[in-house]
């Protein structure tokens, strides 16, 4: 494959990023029984873990878990006398990735789905927004439901939501297969995008075929620190919390959770402005991975913030706002005011962007291979795959998304019949796409995932539905650019395509019981969310309070001001879209980091609380780890030692968590 500078448009960061490893030459098939042991492992001893800490303290354990399965079974295999392949590792880590499932705001698989909807519409959000009782039964149950109140899925009331969690589950695996590896061979062959986060994986990989061989490199060195340093604070952090739990009417938390706000200290100085810090070592080491000027972006963003409130505050734009209000009341207020507007803007900004970069960067790689043929050189095709990597035909991913995209929108049409098919069939086949395309070439850029935000909700506006129901109706609405990155690591290891495929088909039916299993558990235990869960009760809250602001823009009465209606400044979206561009355009003719554009969209209006630390990790990194041990070193060595350190802080996580869970399951027994 061609490693050279395919376009005049890729930064030089950029490729330096994209040329860190070497991509192989030959390829490996990883899905052995290995594979189907080590999902078992995963998912009957970590799933609850996940689930636990991501309600308790917002920690994602995707990463941790699934490196602590590859950790466990590349030492049993050396005890055994048989090596493990780097090709097996990786595949045992997709599936210990898919069995956790997830994100740390909704972790455990399809059933925490269920869990947030059953919250929702028994939530004081709800109810304040005049939405009580009016979901339908296809949603979930009513909330005077017996199944709702014995806290139960083994109920009747259960069995539409749960189908149509099966049925779109399916569809999500055609469709991560199809679409999502479509972009795969945009961004990374044709575009060649360098995706940053994707040597995580990769050189951990690495790191552990040496330390099982005897080899103790660097990157094991590196790995080793990095677990030792989690492990550490994960005891602070997650530890001692989890353990109190499983004894105390409330956790002992020694670090805020899920941040120290200061908001209210603040106030005088930086009135309407949510403040705070996220006491984490992990984003510190985040910001040694992330490019250098993605985080600078999201730095000024916040600056920018901290300047542009008290201004707006003053003029009587963020009127909303009271002193004495905390991080998520005055988030909620700033949201209703201006962010809403102006951060549809600013994404809608970035994707006309991404949409000029992608049309100039083809241009120049069609005009080079063009200058090749006329030379009489090798040039090829810029959809030629490497032989052996286990690529499919993009004729069978163009079927298979559409019917898999068809299938939703006749289910759609079943479930809201006033809702016009034309937008289903523009949600299916234009928004789907372009969404998760816009993604994947954010990941490939910064490592960052950025959606566009609230366009489906634009249509869903122009199409005249009301009610609750088209907000909620599973539509052919996802985004799939994850899965680039998720295969630009496979082939960074040398494993073939197939093989994740071949894992997802083993993981998904599985996922699926025991998610069951497990939520049932906790769900039986205590209320979801409640004081055992400090996390899940701050930020479900404030994200049912944000939904709510769109969901009434077709509930409302005729003659009462909704809150969509307060919350939609057709002029503060234009002056955020009007920002993103010519701040694009600014860079671009200045030669400066075009990924500064993409840190602003990230950060700006967002809070603060974690930046801090992440964009010490990226000082601390360019100004002196650089010089220490050399640039290029420490760019291989930082992702190695940031997956140590999720290794190390999900041990003591699970460890925790287990005390937990036993103490439940033998106060519930009846003896």
């Amino acid at each position: 494959m061609n490693t050279t500078n395919s376009g005049p448009l890729m930064d030089r960061e950029l490729e330096e990023y994209r040329n860190l490893l070497e991509t192989p030459t030959r390829f490996g098939s990883g899905f052995t029984w290995t594979s189907v042991v080590g999902a078992l492992f995963c998912g009957l001893l970590m799933f609850p873990g996940a689930i636990y800490l991501g309600l308790m303290s917002g920690v994602g354990m995707n990463v941790a878990a699934t490196w602590v399965t590859v950790i466990v079974f590349s030492e049993v295999a050396r005890r055994a006398l048989r090596a493990m392949t780097k090709e097996e590792m990786v595949i045992l880590l997709m599936v210990a990735s898919a069995m956790i499932g997830g994100s740390a705001f909704l972790p455990g698989g399809p059933f925490g789905q269920l869990i947030w909807r059953q919250f929702l519409v028994t939530s004081d959000a709800v109810k304040d927004a005049g939405l009580y009782g009016r979901f339908p039964a296809w949603f979930a149950p009513a909330p005077d439901s017996p199944a709702l109140v014995n806290r139960t899925f083994f109920d009747s009331v259960w069995a539409v939501p749960i189908a149509l969690l099966v049925f779109m589950t399916v569809i999500g695996f055609v469709q991560q297969f199809t679409l999502g590896y479509a972009l795969f061979r945009l961004c990374s062959d044709v575009e060649r995008l360098p995706f940053p986060m994707a040597p995580v994986g990769a050189q951990g990989v690495t790191a552990l075929c040496e330390g099982e061989k005897g080899d103790r490199t660097w990157r094991w060195t590196v790995f080793s620190l990095g677990a030792m340093v989690g492990v550490a604070f994960g005891i602070v952090q997650v530890g001692v919390p989890a353990v109190s739990s499983a004894f105390l009417e409330k956790p002992i938390v020694i670090l805020p959770i899920p941040w120290f706000d200061l908001t209210r200290v603040t106030e005088g100085i930086l009135p309407a402005t949510p403040t705070g810090i996220i006491l984490d070592l992990g984003l510190v080491l985040t910001g040694f991975v992330i490019p250098f000027w993605a985080v600078v972006g999201s730095a000024l963003s916040v600056v920018l913030t901290f300047v542009l409130n008290p201004v707006l505050h003053r003029a009587g734009v963020l009127a909303s706002w009271k002193p004495g209000m905390d991080t998520i009341n005055t988030q909620v207020c700033n949201s209703m005011d201006f962010y809403f507007s102006a951060g549809i803007g600013m994404a809608l900004g970035v994707a006309a962007v991404s949409v000029f970069q992608t049309v100039q960067q083809l241009r120049a790689s069609l005009s080079e291979l063009r200058m090749q043929r006329r030379a009489g050189g090798a040039g090829g095709s810029l959809w030629a795959t490497p032989p052996g990597r286990g690529d499919w035909s993009l004729k069978m991913c163009i079927l298979g998304y559409a019917v898999s995209a068809g299938a939703v929108v006749a289910a759609c049409k079943a479930l809201v019949p006033g809702f016009p098919l034309f937008f289903l069939v523009l949600f299916a086949f234009a928004y789907t796409p372009l969404t998760s395309y816009l993604n994947a070439r954010i990941s490939g850029i910064a490592g960052l995932h950025v959606d566009i935000p609230f366009v489906r909700e634009a249509f869903i506006l122009l199409s005249g539905a009301r009610g609750v129901a088209p907000w909620i109706a599973p539509m052919p609405i996802e985004n799939y650019g994850g899965m680039a990155q998720s295969l630009r690591t496979l082939e960074l290891t040398g494993t073939k395509l197939t093989s994740q495929v071949k894992a997802w088909l083993l993981t998904t039916p599985l996922i699926f019981v025991l998610s069951l299993a497990f939520w049932s558990f906790l769900w039986a235990d205590a209320p979801i969310p409640s004081d055992l869960y400090p996390y899940a009760q701050k930020m479900w809250d404030l994200t049912a309070k944000n939904t709510m602001i769109l969901w009434t823009a077709t509930t409302g009465e005729p003659g009462t001001v909704t809150l969509f209606e307060r919350s939609f400044h057709p002029e503060f979206l234009g002056a955020g879209f009007g920002f993103s561009v010519l701040l694009f355009a600014t860079l671009s003719a200045f030669g400066l980091p075009t990924m500064l554009v993409y840190g602003l969209a990230r950060g700006l209006g967002a809070m603060p609380h974690g930046l801090l630390l992440e964009l010490t990790g990226a000082l601390l990194a360019r100004y002196h780890l650089h010089r220490r041990f050399g640039r290029k070193p420490f760019l291989l060595a930082a992702p190695i030692l940031l997956a140590g350190y999720l290794v190390g802080t999900g041990l003591i996580g699970m460890a925790g968590v287990a005390i937990r869970l036993i103490t439940s399951a033998i106060s519930m027994a009846p003896f």
